[in-house]
């Protein structure tokens, strides 16, 4: 647990309950400055390392969407090959160092650990191959070559984990590959919307231009499909098409008064906490009811709580079980001073001319297999409500004044296998189409739709 220090100051000067500036120095240092996971020294490495049964049908490795030789990868860190272990990871997985970051290794692949199931105790995976990965990144050394030119170009819209995890195998492939965000900066979540504690300093930046370094890749930021791109215009230029802009739309809540000051969604939060040059200016409210169950809601939560503020309460509607957010996830919140309150559900903002109060909330219950409310309700004083309640598809910009439209079933792009999507020449994957929402994911659907759009193109 991060523990705060406040800075000093006048308590009668304190004019709003939303403030910036409400620790010292030291403490956003220390909340915001050092990963939550602490890496692997060598000697650990090893150690851990040496845990390793070396499985010959490695259940981790079935567990891995991306399919990473984890028994190889580890055996090579036991013999000190640190650059044939990083290959081991970035050939199937690009973005393997944001993934030993971000991925919830305890439900896939150090869930299927056999030492987990002998000792409840699985090989550290995840920090084995951040412990590759970083070592093999500071050596500068750039692993992969391009084919010969194959005269095809592709666009990609997105620059997330799957639109330059495909982009990267394209150009890898030969071909020319133009790449658009409608963000200033390339990245994706990686870059707005992870934990600042998870991806700590500029590692995501760092990332991309590993990416980008093998040629072959023009990255154009600030253009938004539907805005600054048409599908029309970019099925006519290039030879094929990939989507991969994930969800920009944010669900409401659906309760009243969520245009009052101090609601907003918990995305808005972190991104901004993201790109902050100076989190002490970041104003951050004393009392925060962030509103959700997934991962977005519990780093919501814990960031809140690490730039000051003093209560911070999570509230889902549903039992621990049906959270989105892992078991770690859940008690690493609480283990920061986050408590988490279930079975209630919003219905209303409380505001005070136009300015947040509270959120009242009613209690759930299951009935025959279906929430419902209780009918009593309590409410929680707050002066910030962050709502993290689900992204969706943002549907305008691939559909109106299209000369034919996509597909899309249930707020997603509907592909078939690799990528395909109702519309020749164009493919999706990512967020943006039906799946598990995970960065590894994300990566894996790049990583096969550009060999499904390699293929075709090739004839």
């Amino acid at each position: 647990m991060v523990k705060l220090r406040f800075a000093q100051r006048d308590p009668m000067a304190e004019q709003s309950d939303i403030a910036a500036g409400r620790l010292d120095k030291a403490a956003y240092e220390q909340g915001f400055s050092s990963d939550a996971k602490v890496p692997l020294d060598q000697r650990r490495a090893l150690i851990e390392a040496s845990r390793c049964y070396f499985c010959y049908d490695a259940p981790c490795v079935e567990a891995c969407p991306t399919s990473i030789d984890i028994p190889s990868f580890i055996r090579k860190i036991s013999t000190h090959n640190i650059r044939g272990a990083a290959l081991d990871i970035l050939e199937p997985n690009i973005f393997g160092g944001a993934c030993a970051r971000v991925c919830p290794v305890e439900e896939l692949c150090e869930e299927a650990c056999v030492r987990d199931a002998q000792e409840t105790k699985p090989v550290a995976i995840g920090l084995l191959q951040r412990f590759a990965t970083d070592r093999f990144f500071e050596t500068g050394e750039q692993p992969f070559t391009r084919a010969a030119p194959s005269g095809k170009r592709i666009a990609v819209v997105g620059a997330g984990p799957a639109g330059l995890s495909c982009a990267h195998r394209l150009a890898r492939l030969g071909h020319e590959v133009v790449v658009y965000d409608a963000r200033d900066k390339a990245g994706g979540l990686n870059e707005y919307g992870i934990a600042a504690y998870k991806v700590v300093g500029d590692f995501a930046q760092k990332e991309v231009d590993f990416i980008l370094a093998i040629g072959g890749i023009t990255l154009e930021t600030g253009k938004a499909l539907g805005k600054d791109l048409s599908l029309d215009d970019l099925r006519r230029d290039f030879d094929a098409v990939f989507l991969a802009m994930g969800q920009a739309g944010v669900r409401a809540v659906g309760a009243g008064g969520e245009d009052l000051t101090g609601v907003e969604p918990a995305v808005d939060f972190i991104a901004r906490l993201r790109q902050a040059p100076d989190l002490a200016a970041l104003p951050v409210g004393r009392r925060i009811v962030v509103i959700g169950g997934g991962n977005t809601a519990i780093d919501a939560a814990i960031q809140s709580k690490r730039l000051g503020a003093e209560d911070v309460t999570l509230v889902y509607r549903r039992g621990p079980d049906e959270m989105g957010a892992t078991d770690h996830e859940q008690e690493f919140a609480q283990t920061e001073g986050v408590k988490i309150k279930h079975w209630a559900k919003p219905v209303r903002f409380v505001g005070d001319n136009g300015v947040l109060s509270g959120v009242e909330f009613e209690y759930t219950q299951l009935a025959g297999g279906k929430l419902e409310g209780t009918g009593d309700t309590f409410v929680v004083p707050a002066d910030m409500a962050l709502t993290a309640v689900g992204q969706v598809l943002v549907e305008d910009p691939v559909k109106d004044g299209a000369k034919e439209t996509l597909n899309i079933s249930g707020g997603r792009i509907v592909i078939g296998e690799q990528g395909h999507t109702s519309l020749k020449g164009v493919y999706a994957g990512g967020d943006c189409v039906e799946g598990n929402d995970l960065t590894v994911q994300a990566v894996e659907d790049g990583k096969v739709t550009a060999r499904a759009i390699d293929d075709d193109l090739r004839g």
